[in-house]
């Protein structure tokens, strides 16, 4: 791989974007290996949680613009890059991913971590939806995921405008959960990985993030309970459940029985 650096410690895999030339921007090569590093880490067992950030100053500074005025003339290239896309997709994936935006963000760099379940960013971090200023419109499921995470207003202010946000903004504005002071951020977003790959069982954490997503897209509340309690019918009888509550009430480590990769009912793969 040319544009990602990828390592796994530990059941935490680190995705960095490696570009720092070019402020990270994004290109078709990048996509092509992002989307397939994001669909093989899925697949491993030994990988509860993936952290995404960017080496040097900025995390992703938008499409690279060298290609000038065609730059988003998309054509057969942008197809591969596309196909794993559809594979990695939020709403299909079973592993959580945490960006940790380590500076600027903007265009495809503040919207593909949209998809990811916890945004953290440093106090050097700007975000910004520019498609706007640049003659285009969002992309990535923009439109759909931010105004369900920020509420509409906010949203259209956004991408209407293409404003930057300061790290601050972004917090207020609900994008992000945390803000922390910069050479602090690896280590917070690390650490909140390996709370998830230590303390959860895998198999709850990927039906819980197939929920989260599935349910955006229900407007019937009562729809909505039932099909959570299928889930939670189905799971209750699986053997993590029992060995979650006999390791709580032995008072030790749980040694969790199911694998995030088995197939399951219900879960797209």
């Amino acid at each position: 791989m040319s544009t990602i650096v990828v390592s796994v410690e530990r059941q935490v895999a680190i995705v960095t974007l490696a570009r720092p030339d070019r402020l990270n921007a994004y290109t078709v090569e990048m996509g092509i290996e992002l989307f397939g590093a994001f669909a093989e880490l899925d697949q491993r067992d030994d990988v509860r949680a993936i952290v995404v950030t960017g080496e040097g100053r900025a995390f992703c500074a938008g499409a690279d613009l060298e290609s000038g005025g065609a730059t988003f003339a998309r054509e057969r290239a942008w197809q591969a890059a596309r196909d794993l896309e559809q594979k990695t997709r939020p709403w299909v994936m079973r592993t959580p991913i945490i960006a940790a935006i380590n500076g600027p963000a903007v265009g495809i760099g503040a919207t593909l971590p949209l998809q990811w379940d916890i945004r953290l960013a440093s106090d050097r971090a700007k975000i910004g939806f520019v498609f706007v200023r640049r003659g285009i419109c969002p992309e990535a499921a923009s439109t759909w995921i931010l105004p369900r995470l920020i509420g509409s207003a906010r949203a259209s202010e956004l991408l209407l405008t293409g404003r930057i946000l300061t790290a601050a903004d972004a917090l207020a504005y609900g994008l992000v959960s945390q803000v922390v002071p910069h050479d602090q951020l690896m280590e917070v977003a690390v650490g909140v990985a390996r709370e998830i790959a230590e303390h959860t069982a895998p198999v709850s954490v990927a039906v819980t993030k197939h929920l989260l997503w599935h349910q955006l897209g229900e407007t019937d509340p009562a729809v909505a309970k039932d099909y959570e309690d299928q889930w939670f019918d189905w799971i209750g009888k699986q053997p993590d459940a029992a060995e979650g509550v006999t390791s709580f009430l032995e008072k030790r480590l749980p040694a969790w029985k199911m694998a995030k990769s088995a197939k399951w009912p219900g879960l797209p793969r």
